[in-house]
């Protein structure tokens, strides 16, 4: 480690200016600023909350901006992400089913061990803990594969269920070329059981929208949907009504994205009144699905309609029910930075930097792991009035 390591921010501006043989003078010219700046720096009198500006004296010092912070040059997080997301390809590009023979002298698991195997890793990504799913996939959709040669019948289900929640990962880690393959192959395995079809037609639905794909989104959500609908929907399975009423939900979002507002409101009116049979609080076919995720669905529309500002009043009342604090981590967080766009579009990046804090708090990895939260935090602290931790994180990561 290096010494500077240990040292507070300012305290290592002043480090790696004696490193470089500058004065205080010479780099408060170079930056543009006062020799009583650059002191009041050093001495941390004066603390340096803007992204730009530790970029400024990192490029002055000829440094990575994250050495300020005592982080490693390069953001570890990005480059685990593309190692966990080629491991899973690895995983993934194998033929075991279709050649009917084991890749490995590793023992075949009991259907129903695998089945307890893949809940686990279902439990750990809703609970946002996207780099020890990223470690337990690519051996989970092995085991899967293997035990399906096995056991077609037992290890059906299994199977499935891992390519569903790879699926689910790698749009989060922003693969979707990747996850396209995992929701292919879950789809072919799945093929004969309406249930599993319509399981799989969730992640199918993410992988299209993630894909750029929206309009055949919205088609595929509908088929699927109206597969899985119950002949009447009063007296449904609430585990159907769920499905069911998540894909209408992610047929609203893909046709709010193709510019088919109205549409995406029917299609939210109908997914609510399913959720107000089913209730809130349960996670049929990890759906989460109920009356508070149809209306954080209407938010998303309406945010994705460019109504941001309906978007933030109706985000305000729904984070006050009870629904939301049973929804998982990974629902609430991946939601959060939805919002958070919201509130830039309406001017508000103080708001928006609060709700990234709050996800930070609740489920770093998703600022940290997925693209399009560094996407949103790199926005927020743009801003001069983002909030100093925000700013750090976001130097720290490489964003800004």
């Amino acid at each position: 480690m290096d010494s500077s390591e240990l040292l507070p921010i300012g305290r290592r501006v002043a480090y790696w200016r004696g490193r470089r043989k500058l004065s205080q003078q010479v780099l408060a010219d170079r930056l543009g600023k006062s020799k009583s700046w650059v002191d009041k720096v050093e001495r941390g009198v004066r603390s340096l909350d803007k992204v730009s500006t530790l970029q400024d004296i990192a490029a002055v010092l000829r440094i990575d901006a994250a050495v300020l912070l005592g982080r490693d040059s390069r953001p570890v997080e990005v480059t685990e992400r593309a190692e966990g997301v080629e491991r899973i390809r690895a995983a993934l590009s194998t033929y075991e089913i279709a050649l009917q023979r084991p890749a490995s002298r590793r023992p075949v698991v009991p259907a129903d061990r695998m089945a307890r195997e893949v809940a686990h890793a279902w439990s750990t990504f809703q609970r946002a803990r996207y780099p020890q799913v990223v470690d337990l996939l690519p051996q989970v959709v092995a085991d899967a594969q293997r035990t399906h040669v096995h056991d077609p019948g037992g290890g059906r289900g299994p199977l499935v269920e891992a390519y569903r929640v790879t699926a689910a990962l790698l749009v989060k880690l922003g693969a979707p070329d990747v996850a396209w393959l995992a929701v292919d192959r879950a789809m072919s395995a799945a093929t004969g059981d309406r249930v599993l079809v319509a399981a799989t037609a969730v992640q199918l639905g993410q992988v299209l929208r993630a894909s750029s794909r929206a309009r055949t989104a919205k088609a595929v959500m509908l088929a699927a949907a109206y597969r899985i609908v119950p002949p009447v929907v009063e007296f449904g399975d609430a585990a159907e009504l769920s499905l069911c009423g998540t894909l209408l939900a992610q047929g609203a979002l893909a046709a709010a994205r193709d510019g088919d507002g109205r549409a995406a409101v029917e299609l939210v009116d109908e997914a609510a009144e399913m959720a107000a049979r089913v209730g809130d609080g349960h996670d049929h076919h990890r759906t989460g699905f109920g009356p508070t995720t149809v209306e954080l669905a209407r938010i998303a529309v309406a945010a994705e309609r460019g109504d941001a500002a309906d978007a933030v009043a109706r985000h305000e009342r729904v984070i006050t029910r009870d629904g939301w604090r049973w929804l998982t981590a990974e629902h609430r967080a991946a939601y959060l930075m939805d919002v958070a766009r919201a509130y830039l579009q309406t001017g508000d990046p103080v708001g928006a930097g609060q709700l990234v804090v709050e996800v930070d708090r609740v489920a770093p990895a998703e600022i940290r792991h997925r693209p399009d939260g560094r996407d949103v935090l790199a926005r927020v602290v743009r801003d001069p009035r983002a909030p100093a931790m925000l700013v750090h994180l976001a130097a720290a990561l490489g964003v800004g």
